[in-house]
């Protein structure tokens, strides 16, 4: 019997007793199938979610997964598809295991990137980075509760007509580490291939890391339209993400600033220990790059290639049939079994990618992925240094730069004396320095417009679980002298630091500590506040 058979036949049919009358297919998967269902009890629509039979044979994951269930129904927020009820049922004699969940009307994140994809070329970065902010605001509960997603791909993340992220399937891929037999079979895979962490990949234990490095790829498929790990078979894929560096986004959406660039690079680090420590702390990176430049359409470059496994990975993975090529020095060969240490415990000597290689690893030259991709910035004929030809004496040309280095030294030397070190000479119409001895090179003065109101301390929001306290307002990104006027109208105490960072600019507080949303009791509050200074760090 299909699939299509066994799964789209249930419409029309009752689980629980009728209370739930299944409707429409929704969707179907290797694992599960949904539809949309009628609670009769509530008169309210439900999805329900019921396993493949051959699951469903399996009492250990039968049971692994009702408290799996169990613990998903715990997780209350915004951005998490609700979990009503679970259970089994007997349909045609087979046991049907099923999960009741809020129904979500509208469409997954992955059609909304397609659309994106027709009109643009890819997301506009401000809208991908809000909606990965979402997701991992979802994350962040759910790793609170331990509870590894182990699946995060576009096509788990639903967005509601109001545009609201809702993040499904939590605890499904977790219950398939089961151990029962019908996991070894063929197409029966942990997760999907292009969004695997590197640690999923070689089989070892993961944490919530690993749902960060999800994250990465799906952020960079929705920035730049593409994956950046594609290849002919899951294994070659599952090799990329082990070994191979992902290009940067900004090579092929060149309306990508760099803090994407280093925002995805940080997530998709093969060692977890250099990736994000949290969702939380991704969550608040993302939304500061989000605020830090001026939204503009994706610019895609024609032509631009992302990292591919296909051609190491058919060499080490030959299709079946075939006889493996001689081993070369630049391919890798494939894994080799071994122990299952804990990869965050003892460190072990890292290759140059920084993560423990198994037996039968070399580590590649650090130029032999870099010769073969394009560099993610251009490099103008002035930047690139100039090959010597028939050696031909260069010295008169090392003696010309040295003259006009002096010369340069000697002017900025000058300009220091005239300015006579007056700060208020300095300084043009709008306070800004328009000296060039007033600041380093790279120096940039914050936005003035990015204040807070009084009332947020004056009318703070009281705290959820303790009438008589506060919770702290949000001061970061804003411009310090509207907090400061924001303190001073209730008397808060506060103590800042200076930082150098030119992201802000000069004046803008870039972090607080307690953190926004903190209860706190208003008599009693007392802020750490780190302040830019506008100067690179």
């Amino acid at each position: 019997m299909s699939q299509d058979g066994a799964h789209g036949r249930y419409a029309g049919r009752a689980l629980a007793n009728n209370r739930y009358q299944l409707r429409d297919l929704l969707g179907e998967g290797g694992m599960a199938s949904v539809h949309l269902a009628h609670d009769t009890m509530l008169d309210r629509p439900v999805a329900i979610k019921t396993l493949h039979t051959e699951l469903g044979r399996e009492q250990a994951f039968r049971e692994r997964f009702r408290r799996e269930a169990q613990a998903v129904a715990k997780l209350t927020h915004t951005n998490i598809v609700s979990v009503f009820d679970t259970g089994e049922d007997s349909l045609d004699g087979m046991t049907m295991p099923y999960i009741v969940m809020e129904y979500v009307e509208g469409r997954p994140l992955g059609s909304v990137l397609d659309e994106d994809v027709r009109q643009f070329g890819a997301m506009p970065a401000d809208k991908a980075l809000k909606i990965t902010a979402d997701v991992l605001a979802a994350l962040e509960i759910s790793h609170e509760m331990g509870l590894v997603h182990r699946d995060i791909k576009p096509g788990n993340v639903m967005m509601t007509k109001r545009g609201v992220v809702k993040v499904m399937d939590f605890g499904i891929a977790r219950a398939m580490q089961s151990g029962v037999t019908s996991m070894t079979q063929t197409g029966m895979v942990v997760g999907t291939p292009q969004y695997l962490s590197p640690e999923q990949a070689l089989g070892r234990g993961v944490d919530a890391r690993s749902d960060l490095y999800s994250v990465g790829i799906m952020l960079f498929q929705l920035v730049t339209g593409r994956l950046p790990f594609e290849a002919d078979s899951p294994l070659a894929i599952a090799y990329a993400h082990v070994q191979e560096e992902p290009v940067a986004p900004s090579s092929i959406n060149r309306a990508l600033p760099p803090a994407v660039d280093a925002l995805i690079a940080r997530a998709l680090k093969k060692n977890p220990n250099e990736r994000f420590p949290s969702a939380e702390a991704m969550r608040d990176e993302c939304l500061r790059v989000a605020a830090s430049f001026q939204a503009a359409p994706p610019s895609i470059v024609p032509g631009a290639q992302t990292a591919s496994g296909a051609g190491v990975g058919s060499a080490v993975f030959p299709p079946v049939g075939q006889t493996p090529p001689p081993a070369t020095n630049n391919v890798q060969t494939p894994y080799q079994p071994a122990p299952t240490p804990n990869p965050y415990g003892t460190p072990t000597p890292a290759p140059a990618y920084g993560y423990p290689q198994q037996a039968g690893y070399q580590t590649p030259a650090p130029n032999a992925y870099a010769s073969s991709t394009p560099p993610p910035y251009n490099i103008t004929p002035q930047q690139a240094p100039a090959a010597s030809s028939g050696g031909r004496n260069n010295k008169p040309v090392i003696l010309g730069s040295i003259i006009v280095s002096v010369i340069a030294v000697g002017g900025l030397i000058a300009a220091l004396l005239m300015n006579g070190g007056s700060d208020d000479d300095a300084k043009g119409s709008d306070g800004a320095s328009t000296s060039a001895s007033s600041h380093p090179t790279g120096y940039r003065k914050g936005d003035a417009n990015r204040t807070i109101e009084k009332t947020e301390c004056t009318d703070p929001q009281e705290s959820y679980d303790d009438p008589d306290k506060i919770q702290v307002p949000d001061f970061t990104y804003k411009n310090w002298d509207s907090v400061l006027s924001c303190l001073k109208s209730v008397g808060w105490h506060y103590d800042k630091t200076a930082v150098d960072e030119n992201t802000w600019g000069e004046g803008i507080v870039i972090r607080q500590s307690p953190k926004a949303g903190t209860d706190v009791d208003p008599k009693d509050v007392d802020i750490q506040f780190d302040i830019s200074t506008g100067n690179p760090a």
